[in-house]
């Protein structure tokens, strides 16, 4: 049977293009030969210290070249990586490598003080791998020293079903999700990506976090078509106006927010900027004002919408340059699905309902995940008959195009980050003057949405303040999820089955945002 292995791009580039440049960071360029040689050498030393096919290896760093290679050779070893969450807290950080039975994890300067917490905090890890430019911590292997001292090993070639890589959602019942992909699910998405955004040499700029797997499948993508990735720590706005035209960067990805701050830049400079042909955009709404922005100051930049989910590998739909027109039909839409995605708009019972109806999205294709780690009950409710139950709201119109209207799950997107609010709704609870409260997402000019908490005190009570509840809730969540707001009522509304009304929450903020864009 003929195999899919998400180390094939590295054995083609290889073969065909070993001096062209594979990474670039900061000071340091490699090509694609070394580039291979690192990776290969990197995964003898993962065995080295203990990693068998199937092992997961967690990563906690900021973005870098190293990062990159770490995904290629945990799969060149027959490992699993698991990706943590830059953002979370120690004691979430610690829950997704237990769950997960991590027990290998590679840091960077950024957060190495953070080891000893999670040693602390966490019963499944074993061994901690430096991979900063300082000196090592003491009990730690060297990531460098562990390429230098190994010879290459032979690619493993775990592919097809063999699990790649398990990536932690935030949890709609207060704890996270660890969404299984394999080799298979990676790949087809990997193809479709690099069909639609990544033209063959092309220079892409990684300043989404390489946790996330949008930009992880972005680095298939790229690799897959011989191109060169130029990666910087983060998405800095200084960094990125500089790094384009030094290194010519032709492609980007980017969540609205980063392209807001982008163009509100004092440095920003659309001529020297050209080299930039193309931006794909996602993760969280669009307005389409800042839309029209970037477009009109960056004339010269096709602009490119993937709508997806981790779920998926992580790709449903498109919407290409073609129908970012101003005031086009299309415009509002997520466009319509990929290659080897099939879409339907469902009801609650799962039948397609008419076109221009407004139904829950729901996907099939080789890309959905095998499941949730350990979670068999959340994976049946995901997972219907191969179909992956989105969660979002939507209709499609006559020509296949999809058009999202809500968020099935209330979830919160507010920078691009994924905020759930049950999780957030569990942390507050636990403060001593909250009887009970709701979270909700309210518009917000910078974030698109703002986590905002609704609560209702304990009697004879001093109402809380909004920074108590930051304070109290930073120890428990990460900061980005915490309420920006709150309010405190006497009552929250609720159903006739006792439910808490959202939207009754929420219709007051979305009333007052469609008021000033109107």
């Amino acid at each position: 049977m003929a195999s899919t292995y998400l180390t094939q791009a590295l054995h083609r580039a290889k073969a065909l293009y070993p001096s062209r440049t594979a990474t670039i960071y900061g000071g340091r360029r490699r090509t694609y030969a070394e580039f291979v040689d690192r990776v290969a050498r990197l995964a003898a030393g993962l065995r080295q210290v203990g990693v068998m096919p199937g092992d997961r290896v967690g990563v906690l760093a900021q973005n870098s070249d190293r990062y990159i290679e770490l995904y290629y050779a945990v799969w060149w070893t027959g490992a699993v990586i698991n990706p943590c969450n830059t953002r979370w807290s120690p004691r979430e950080i610690a829950y997704s490598l237990d769950d997960s039975k991590t027990s290998v994890l590679v840091v960077d300067d950024t957060f190495a003080p953070m080891v000893d917490d999670l040693a602390k905090r966490s019963d499944s890890l074993r061994t901690l791998i430096y991979a900063g430019d300082r000196e090592a911590p003491a009990g730690m292997h060297i990531y460098e020293q562990l390429i230098l001292d190994c010879a290459p090993m032979a690619d493993a070639l775990r592919s097809n079903e063999d699990l790649a890589g398990i990536f932690y959602t935030g949890g709609t019942t207060g704890f996270p999700k660890g969404v299984m992909l394999t080799h298979s699910s990676l790949w087809s998405s990997t193809v479709t990506i690099a069909e639609m955004v990544a033209p063959f040499e092309s220079v892409g700029l990684h300043s989404a976090p390489m946790f996330h797997l949008a930009d992880g499948a972005f680095i298939l993508a790229l690799t897959l078509r011989g191109g060169t990735h130029v990666a910087i720590p983060g998405f800095d706005p200084n960094l990125v106006v500089d790094v384009i035209p030094k290194e010519k960067v032709t492609v980007t990805l980017m969540v609205p927010t980063m392209i807001q701050m982008l163009v509100d830049h004092p440095k920003f400079d659309p001529p020297s900027m050209k080299s930039l042909t193309q931006i794909i955009y996602g993760a969280s709404p669009i307005s389409e004002a800042l839309l029209y922005r970037a477009m009109d100051g960056l004339p010269e930049t096709k602009f490119t919408q993937a709508y997806g989910l981790t779920e998926m590998s992580p790709v449903i739909s498109f919407l290409g340059s073609e129908h970012h027109v101003r005031d086009g039909k299309k415009i509002r839409s997520a466009g319509q699905p990929a290659f080897s995605v099939e879409v339907r708009i469902v009801d609650p019972e799962g039948n397609e309902v008419p076109r221009g109806t407004v139904g829950e999205i729901s996907a099939r294709g080789p890309g959905v995940m095998q499941g949730y780690w350990g979670k068999p009950d959340q994976t049946a409710a995901a997972l219907r008959d191969g179909w992956l139950l989105t969660g979002d709201g939507a209709y499609m119109d006559d020509d296949g195009f999809i058009f999202v209207v809500d968020r099935v799950k209330d979830m919160i997107v507010s920078g691009g980050e994924n905020v759930y609010s049950a999780e957030v709704e569990n942390a507050v609870a636990q403060h001593p003057a909250v009887a009970s409260c709701a979270v909700i997402g309210i518009p917000n000019a910078q974030w698109g949405e703002a986590v905002h908490a609704v609560i209702v005190c304990a009697a004879g009570v001093e109402p809380p303040t909004c920074e108590e509840i930051r304070n109290h809730c930073r120890d428990l969540i990460a900061t980005y999820k915490c309420p920006r707001s709150i309010e405190i009522k006497d009552a929250l509304p609720l159903s006739g089955a006792g439910k808490v009304l959202k939207t009754v929450l929420r219709e007051h903020y979305w009333k007052e945002q469609e008021r000033k864009v109107g």
